[in-house]
């Protein structure tokens, strides 16, 4: 190469300038170099050397727009098509003599740019830059799936401090609140079904009042010592000092109202506003009606869970109490039967001794006995199928009631006057009368119309199992005759013995 005309294909002026000539392998310079004076290396190296982006982009052929001579990263094409190519480029291109100065600058800027990497991490090949490149995208991935999760982590703390800091208006609010002596004590109604969202309502609506300044209500134009500014902080401070006695007094009254005492304690909480009324008349100071009537709202639901529940636990007593009366007549009827049965088995023996002795006459007498018995089984048995079967009694206590008021109900034993004697035991001053007492076959059928006839007279409307009726005996009868009901005795003025004797003078 000792002359232009010897160049060979590949070979170009040094970019840099460091020598005369330097290979182009059609990707990229190589550290093939040629001066005046000394040899050249292989111009086709089998080791690439490390070449920068910015040196194929400034290449004789980087600048032409598409690199269709390169099949692959890395991969030269042979010496011939090389050469044709590079003859192309510089055809095609020309490069102004006055930007060539500073073109050779930039490129012996990035070269000692690369020299300098190059020497920082050890590079030998393009593998190894292969190699760094990916091991920095793995690095970028994991840093970018740490951010995700620091970002989730973020999101999370920043859900968990609304949380807080909701929780902290909240027991702002609650502190705000009990300065007026609104606190959150237990209602009987919250553990009711039905009762426990209109009580939330309630309660919700009393706190919006307190909240707005709305439970109370007081003079704006009052002045302390020429003041408006201190009249309106007294106006303030009474206001809350006396409706936290209301709202006080109204919190003792749910927690010791009780299923009937409802209307005194509505009366208690009234009395109390119509004293704040009179303690603030100077300011013009009373609890608003809206106010005062969702206390006596929160009052009446906390009653009506309690009269409920006494309701509730007054059935299942009476309840128990029906068991108890159908067992006790179920055992009366059991040995009733047994006794018969022993009975007819007497007779049974009897009448065949009579017959083998040959006494018609007396066998005929227990016949009829032993026909009596068989009947009386059967009725027993009647009785056992029928549950509804059973005796209607009506019967009153004037000594401990008076004369106007009536029970009425039925039993199922075999001697119904065996209930009529339990219910005039010592519970009650005197025994019981009876003004009718009478057997049918639907006897839970002629008790059920008699409750619905005398259903307004009822003397305890929670407990329908209290079966007493403010009426006369003779209203009952009227009553037994317009649904056409058979009594064969009915009495309409009652014995009383024991009561008229104890009214009457000692001699």
């Amino acid at each position: 190469m000792s002359n232009a005309t010897e160049i060979a294909a590949g070979w170009f002026p040094d970019p840099v300038g460091r020598h005369e000539q330097r290979y182009w392998s059609g990707v990229a310079w190589t550290e093939h170099v040629f001066s005046a004076g000394s040899q050249s290396t292989d111009p086709m190296p089998s080791t690439m050397p490390i070449v920068a982006e910015s040196n194929v982009a400034d290449s004789p052929t980087s600048r032409r727009s598409g690199r269709e001579s390169v099949t692959s990263r890395g991969a030269a094409a042979t010496p011939q098509a090389q050469h044709a190519q590079v003859e192309a480029d510089v055809k095609s291109r020309k490069v102004s003599f006055f930007g060539a100065k500073k073109q050779a600058e930039s490129l012996i800027a990035e070269n000692e740019r690369l020299e300098a990497l190059i020497s920082q991490y050890g590079l030998n090949d393009v593998s190894q830059l292969d190699q760094i490149k990916r091991g920095l995208h793995d690095q970028i991935v994991a840093a970018e799936d740490e951010l995700s999760r620091v970002r989730t982590e973020a999101r999370a703390s920043e859900i968990e401090r609304s949380q807080v800091q909701e929780e902290i208006v909240n027991l702002r609010d609650t502190a705000h609140l009990q300065e007026y002596g609104l606190f959150d004590f237990e209602n009987a109604a919250e553990s009711s079904v039905v009762l426990a969202t209109e009580l939330e309502s309630v309660r919700s609506e009393i706190k919006r009042l307190v909240r707005a300044g709305d439970a109370t209500a007081a003079t704006s134009t009052f002045t302390f010592n020429n003041s408006a500014a201190k009249g309106r902080k007294f106006v303030n401070d009474m206001s809350r000092l006396l409706l936290r006695a209301y709202n006080a007094e109204a919190e003792n009254c749910i927690k010791t109202v009780r299923a009937g005492n409802l209307d005194a304690a509505q009366k208690r909480l009234s009395t109390v506003s119509t004293q704040v009324e009179r303690l603030g008349t100077m300011i013009d100071l009373r609890i608003t009606p809206a106010y005062h009537r969702l206390r006596l709202k929160e009052l009446e639901l906390a009653s009506r869970h309690l009269q409920a529940l006494q309701a509730e636990k007054e059935l299942e007593r009476a309840r128990r109490d029906e068991l108890r009366e159908q067992k006790k007549a179920e055992q009366e009827l059991a040995r009733e039967k047994e006794r018969l049965q022993k009975e007819r088995a007497h007779y049974v023996n009897a009448l065949a001794a009579l017959e083998a002795s040959g006494d018609l006459e007396g066998a005929e007498r227990l016949c009829a006995k032993l026909d009596d018995v068989e009947h009386a089984i059967e009725n027993v048995d009647y009785r056992v199928a029928n549950i509804r079967a059973g005796y209607v009694y009506v019967i009153s206590n004037i000594g401990a009631f008076g004369p106007d008021v009536v029970k009425i109900g039925l039993t199922r034993r075999l001697d119904p006057m065996d209930r009529v004697n339990e219910l005039g035991d010592a519970s009650v001053p005197f025994r019981f009368d009876v003004h009718a007492l009478f057997f049918a076959d639907d006897a839970v059928a002629i008790e059920t119309m008699l409750h619905q006839e005398f259903a307004d007279q009822r003397l305890n409307k929670v407990n329908l199992r209290r079966e007493y009726f403010r009426a006369t005996p003779e209203q009952v009868l009227t009553a037994l005759r317009e649904h056409n009901v058979e009594v064969l005795e009915f009495a309409l003025e009652p014995a009383a013995a024991e009561y008229r004797s104890s009214i009457a003078p000692q001699a």
